[in-house]
């Protein structure tokens, strides 16, 4: 069941893999269906060694429902993302290096730039340590999260979350390409110059017209 879906995860660990985001089997991708169900990638697998038919279907309190690999030993962590914040629909997790190591020094990494805003959407909070491969490590996440669409994990990496795989993963894409310029400002030893409330709002909503089929349109179906 959900091959399409299925197929979908797995193409979206890939672009991780070709943006450098993840290593190897680092990460993990998941998508909430319609009934409820969840798919997630299998533990320890190298996305390029993968199939769509690897990516499992899980209920909502983890028991395999299809598939016949191990799941990621994120999953605990992942559903109780899912069970707190109903709008999400997928969560990707990364290793991505410069925003995991500005989470080492920074309690916040600062919406400095328009792209951050735009998928982002405002500051990207750095949550406390949270065990990986446990519940902590999702329970530290939505605290930490706020109402922003990704989050540094301390010492870890970053959770991504969307109402889809689209919007998950341009934020961890374009919080990666943020966090990259604002280690080169950082670097100068010069003041940073800040975006205003007001612009950060402007970009937040230009993002939701941008694109084929935007986010926008999204809302009204609904």
């Amino acid at each position: 069941m959900f091959e399409k879906e299925k197929q979908e995860i797995l193409d979206a660990a890939l672009k991780l893999d070709r943006y450098g985001l993840v290593a190897l089997s680092g990460g993990n991708v998941s998508s909430r269906m319609s009934n409820g169900l969840v798919l997630v990638t299998p533990s320890g697998m190298i996305y390029d060694d993968m199939t769509f038919e690897d990516v499992l279907v899980v209920d909502i309190d983890g028991n395999i429902v299809e598939g016949k690999r191990k799941a990621s030993v994120d999953t605990e962590a992942l559903l109780y993302i899912y069970k707190k914040m109903s709008h999400v629909n997928a969560v990707i997790h990364t290793h991505q290096p410069y925003a995991t190591g500005l989470g080492l020094v920074m309690n916040e990494i600062p919406c400095n730039l328009s792209t951050m805003a735009n998928a982002v959407e405002g500051t990207c909070h750095v949550a406390n340590y949270g065990d990986p491969g446990s519940l902590s490590m999702g329970v530290e996440a939505v605290k930490a999260i706020g109402n922003r669409l990704a989050v540094v994990l301390k010492h870890h990496g970053v959770i991504a979350v969307g109402r889809d795989l689209r919007q998950a993963l341009f934020s961890c894409v374009y919080l990666e390409e943020a966090a990259k310029t604002v280690s080169v400002a950082l670097s100068t030893g010069l003041p940073m110059a800040e975006m205003t409330p007001e612009q950060i709002k402007e970009a937040v909503a230009v993002f939701h017209r941008y694109g084929q089929h935007t986010l926008n349109e999204q809302d009204n179906k609904k």
